[in-house]
């Protein structure tokens, strides 16, 4: 296979899950903690001793929608695309096709987060998983000009890890940034075929990561703000089709001339909407909370200030939305 090796997370980022925990009475805890206890052991026997086991795959669905409702400020829409179509996919015993999700969306907006959060609440090893694959352009496919070999090595890579386990996750970073004609090699993989290259594939999960189209959803952003049109009402149609086609029109684009979105291989577009100031807030408050400090209104404003916000006109959009808190929270304390 080369020299392809995904990495095993995402910035290195640990996703705790905080606060995420269903209330109710002693014994109902009691109960619940028997009941899953007991479901672990048959699940440890059935991969034992089941050609059919599922890996460390281990869903769970409340934690996930929890955490997102608590600590991904301003993406309402990410939240529902992302909730309905991984309960559908999880839920349905015999998937017609792998689902194949594709984020867009400006800088710091919480697209690596969320796919840091799906490892993390869908395998029972988070991101460390040796079934959660996570590729970089960077890293992994540095060289356009040994696109041909980086075709091989990424089907090998892709038929071989699905082979040994079916419930697997692949983890596309800034795909804007890939070799052009990179993606195709994944198309047989994608789509609705029973079996690939003598494998079933339906039961993975392809997550793709891009700025591109983040420029579109800006706008559309700023246009409801300036008619003083809620943000909860932009809808995913207000998105789509802008998104779509900043993806189909760039050349640069990893999906660019692939077939993928032509194809209807995407099963949704995820689209993540610019941060204000006030969703930069939510971020810093999470950001102490996380380090075990109690909210200090001095370096919440620090850190607010510090930050370029855009356009130059209204001073709306973090320039690089909550990407650079942890640090600047940092230096302020």
């Amino acid at each position: 296979m080369g020299g392809l090796r995904p990495k095993s997370g995402l910035n290195r980022m640990a996703v705790a899950r905080r606060g995420c925990r269903p209330r109710g009475s002693i014994l109902g805890l009691l109960g619940l903690v028997l009941a899953t206890a007991t479901a672990w052991d048959v699940a440890s026997l059935y991969c034992s001793f089941s050609s059919f086991c599922e890996c460390d795959f281990r869903p769970d669905l409340p934690g996930l929608e929890c955490d997102l409702a608590q600590h991904l400020a301003g993406q309402h829409l990410a939240k529902a695309v992302v909730g309905k179509a991984l309960k559908a996919f999880i839920q349905n015993p015999a998937p017609s096709k792998p689902l194949v999700l594709s984020l867009h969306g400006w800088t710091g907006t919480g697209k690596s987060y969320v796919s840091s959060l799906l490892a993390q609440y869908l395998f029972q090893g988070g991101l460390r998983s040796p079934h959660v694959h996570h590729f970089s352009p960077i890293i992994h496919f540095p060289h356009p000009s040994h696109t041909e070999q980086y075709k091989k090595e990424l089907k090998s890579w892709v038929q071989g890890n699905l082979t040994a386990c079916g419930r697997s996750l692949f983890l596309f970073d800034e795909v804007d940034k890939l070799p052009p004609g990179l993606i195709e090699v994944l198309q047989p993989f994608l789509g609705p075929s029973w079996v690939v290259y003598g494998t079933n594939y339906r039961k993975a999960i392809f997550i793709f990561i891009s700025n591109t189209g983040g420029e579109q959803i800006n706008q559309v952003a700023l246009e409801a703000w300036r008619s003083r049109r809620d943000r909860e009402e932009i809808s995913l149609q207000d998105l789509e089709p802008a998104v779509s086609r900043a993806v189909l029109d760039n050349p640069h684009y990893g999906f660019w001339q692939s077939g993928n979105m032509e194809e209807h291989l995407i099963d949704a577009v995820v689209p993540f909407l610019p941060l204000q100031r006030h969703h930069v807030r939510h971020c810093i408050l999470n950001e102490l909370a996380q380090l075990g400090l109690e909210p200090q209104e001095e370096v919440v404003q620090a850190v607010l200030d510090s930050i370029t916000y855009f356009p130059e006109d209204e001073q709306l959009f973090s320039s690089n939305g909550c990407k650079t808190v942890a640090s600047r929270v940092t230096f302020f304390l």
